[in-house]
């Protein structure tokens, strides 16, 4: 059973302010052999995200996370229940509407910096030049100036995240879907990252879901976060970070406020 934990109440949302919805979704994967039973990896899943929200899904690893995020962008659909995205609920309505960065940067490592951003927009048929074109302002805006012409060896692991991210936005769609995209970071570049993403998207603003096992991270960038039990996923309570944008890291991260609801996710992932 979902359990609101001592945080605001979330208001339902209504059609018109819904983005992203999920309704009882389940899903569960083909047994592996003959022995073996079919792995359910969402149970009834059931959640929904206001325009120009930022949801934080977090949960133990196996829990289906990465498996919402496919639902809700089209990669996949549910066994039960429905997945849409402004309304619509067609898999390929949603893939059009959707942007996912997956956990690994996955950026080519024959093209600079500002090919492999610009490559989310030659994917939609815009000319290599052009592309190139409307990427590069990005590049001075988002901490990359200077490295547009860098192949992906030559940059650090944040750099690579960063352009990564900057390939997301540009693909232009209303929806980001972010997979974990800090857990392969050390620590220090983890926090640098988390600070860093959350300027980008007040300066960029979109509907996310960003997916994370980590619930400091979770809080720091979520509006609202909801905690996912262990396999089959369900999602067993939701908290509103009713704490002010922007939000100085260390200030944030001590806060009392901020201890307090990490510790009600705590009490929840332990359920």
């Amino acid at each position: 059973m979902r359990t609101r934990l001592e945080a605001p109440a979330v208001e339902p949302l209504s059609i018109e302010r819904t983005s992203v919805a999920l309704s009882g979704a389940t899903r569960a994967y083909p047994a592996r052999s003959r022995s073996t039973d079919p792995t359910e990896a969402l149970a009834k899943v059931t959640l929904s995200v206001a325009h120009g929200e930022v949801l934080a899904v977090v949960g133990p690893s196996g829990c289906g996370k990465s498996t919402l995020l496919e639902l809700v962008c089209g990669l996949q659909e549910p066994d039960g229940g429905e997945a849409s995205v402004n309304g619509d609920r067609s898999a390929a309505a949603r893939l059009s509407q959707c942007a996912y960065m997956a956990q690994r940067d996955l950026l080519l490592p024959w093209r600079d910096a500002i090919a492999n951003a610009a490559l989310a927009l030659e994917c939609q048929g815009v000319g290599r030049r052009e592309a190139r074109r409307r990427a590069a302002p990005l590049f001075a805006r988002f901490g990359l100036d200077g490295f547009e012409d860098a192949l992906p060896g030559e940059l650090s692991g944040g750099m690579r995240q960063r352009v990564a991210f900057l390939r997301t936005l540009l693909a232009g769609r209303p929806v980001l879907c972010l997979d974990e995209p800090f857990a392969a970071l050390d620590s220090i570049t983890r926090a640098a990252m988390q600070v860093w993403l959350a300027d980008a998207l007040a300066e960029e603003p979109r509907t996310v879901l960003f997916v994370t096992h980590d619930v400091e991270e979770a809080l720091f960038l979520g509006d609202r976060v909801a905690v996912l039990s262990g396999r089959p996923g369900r999602v067993v309570a939701e908290l509103a970070v009713d704490l002010p944008r922007p939000r100085p890291r260390r200030e944030t991260v001590t806060d009392a406020r901020f201890v307090e609801l990490k510790e009600h996710a705590l009490e929840a992932l332990a359920a």
